[in-house]
């Protein structure tokens, strides 16, 4: 963390690969909401951009259940 950190989105658009990152102290954003999370096993996901299809899909991070 820190006054540098930094957030990536990114989703295809028209067929086309789009990647913004969004520095997370910005005072242009006014929320963050965190819709859908993956699974992955890097901390750095370059090798996706020369991915195309089903290869290119994160899988879904299922949330655990509690029971109660």
């Amino acid at each position: 963390g820190g006054l540098r950190e930094t957030f990536k989105v990114r989703k295809i658009s028209f067929g086309v690969g789009v990647e913004r990152t969004y520095p997370i102290n910005s005072p242009q954003l006014d929320r963050i909401e965190v819709v859908t999370r993956g699974d992955v096993r890097r901390a750095k996901l370059y090798y996706l951009r020369e991915l195309r299809g089903k290869k290119a899909k994160i899988k879904e991070l299922r949330e655990k259940q509690t029971v109660s």
